[in-house]
């Protein structure tokens, strides 16, 4: 019988080598965690999205319905001219087509949430949210503390520290095991059984696994410059999502606060001052035409900010525990 005792602490190097890998292992999950989080996160406010630009198609095919049966009876009774009921048919269709295509992508944002959840489409009804309620941006310094702790640049962190153990575990393994042999063997001569004895160690003149270790250095000195690479990259695109976030805050916020309420009173004075007879049918049209359109471009920018969040959360690692 013989064993080997490991005296290099190659037993402790192999440890720690594992528990880098177990780590790294962890760092990983967290990792695609975050990113199915923010996948789940932004196909739910894609949906609702899509959601809320179908209710608005809807209402502006109501609107421009209504103003061609207004414009034909007023066509009707000679007040005004055949070619105002064609534009206004031709708005009426126009706004139909538009429903038509923001039906189809309601669905299509509904499939892409039901396989990001891992659901059937059937079951999901209704969205119940609000697309305009952003999240707050985060402070510099939150950005920072959250960006040290990310779960890209922990995996790299701990990729050199494992590099670091591999080259450890190189280095333990310059010293030779010792065998110890325990046995027994048949003395003819005295015509009886003898234990035996023997302790064993090589004498590594010509080999001390230089080799090895100068490799194990490399790798750990390549793990070095990847993880200082990754932390510029991440930071570079860290900080590049937070300024699209604050940028399509403010963009979303001015279209809120300023946009929509006078697009939308320009329309609601044209309509009051064609009933009147104080504007034509084409003033009605262009602020009809101005007041959705601004709609649209704030639903638009909403979706572009919840992408936006999605995209700066993917990188930081948001806490799995948040809504």
């Amino acid at each position: 019988m013989s064993q080997p005792l490991e005296i290099g602490g190659q037993r402790a190097a192999r440890t720690a080598l594992a528990r880098r890998g177990r780590d790294i292992s962890q760092a990983e999950l967290d990792a695609l965690r975050a990113e199915l989080r923010a996948e789940v996160v932004q196909a739910f406010f894609a949906a609702l999205v899509a959601q809320e630009r179908y209710t608005a198609a809807d209402e502006s095919v109501r609107i421009a319905s209504g103003g061609a049966e207004a414009t034909a009876r007023r066509v009707s009774a000679g007040k005004l001219a055949p070619n105002d009921e064609t534009r206004a048919r031709v708005a009426e269709a126009t706004a139909r087509i538009e429903r038509r295509q923001a039906q189809a992508d309601r669905l299509s944002a509904r499939h892409a949430l039901a396989a990001a959840v891992g659901m059937d489409e059937a079951a999901i009804g209704a969205l119940d949210g609000m697309a305009s309620s952003l999240p707050a941006l985060p402070e510099e310094a939150e950005v920072a503390r959250r960006l040290a702790d990310a779960p890209a640049l922990r995996r790299a962190r701990l990729e050199v520290e494992r590099a670091q153990a591999a080259y450890e575990l190189e280095r333990a393994r310059r010293i030779p095991d010792v065998t110890v042999t325990l046995g027994a063997k048949r003395a003819q001569e005295i015509g009886r059984n003898q234990a035996v004895i023997g302790v064993s160690i090589p004498l590594p003149l010509f080999d001390r696994n230089q080799g090895a270790q100068r490799e194990a250095l490399k790798r750990r000195q390549a793990a070095e410059q990847l993880a200082e690479a990754e932390s510029l990259r991440l930071r570079a695109e860290v900080l590049s999502a937070a300024d699209e976030l604050a940028a399509r805050t403010d963009e979303v916020d001015a279209l809120q606060r300023t946009v929509l309420p006078g697009a939308r009173e320009a329309y609601t004075a044209a309509t009051r001052g064609f009933e009147l007879g104080k504007f034509g049918f084409l003033d009605v049209l262009d602020a009809q035409r101005t007041w959705l359109q601004a709609r649209m471009q704030w639903l638009d920018a909403l979706a572009r900010a919840h992408r936006a969040n999605a995209d700066l959360e993917r990188r930081l690692g948001a806490p799995v525990q948040q809504p």
